[in-house]
């Protein structure tokens, strides 16, 4: 099952649309993902996110 509710980084705010209502930024997932040991890409992007928060 697909959860809809969306979370806005800047306000903290939970809504139903893509869009913040308020600041206007795109939301993201309001959950993380799933932990799976069996994840083959899971190196690959902690990797990413790393390296994207250094520059």
């Amino acid at each position: 099952m697909n959860s809809r509710i969306r979370r806005c980084p800047h306000e903290g705010r939970y809504t139903l649309s893509t869009v913040c209502p308020v600041c206007g930024r795109r939301c993201g997932p309001a959950h993380p993902a799933r932990f799976s040991p069996q994840d083959r890409y899971g190196y690959y992007r902690r990797m990413l996110r790393r390296w994207k928060t250094s520059q």
